[in-house]
């Protein structure tokens, strides 16, 4: 299992935690996200298909690009 953790500037409340944790929960391959408001830290725990690109391009989509 790979384990991605990423900065989201875009997180302000819990429905932003709410909809990350929801939208990247659907990509497969994924097993966990846990967002933190506080932190704006995001984890993703995933195995294939999943990737860190995929994970990060569907961030950016919805509204919560990671910081590079």
């Amino acid at each position: 299992m790979n384990t991605l953790t990423v900065k989201a500037p875009a997180i302000s409340c819990g429905h932003c935690v709410k909809t990350i944790q929801t939208e990247v929960a659907e990509l497969t391959g994924v097993q966990a996200v846990k967002a933190d408001e506080k932190t704006k830290m995001v984890t993703i725990n995933f195995d294939s298909p999943a990737t860190k690109e995929a994970i990060e391009k569907l961030m950016s989509e919805i509204g919560y690009p990671v910081e590079k």
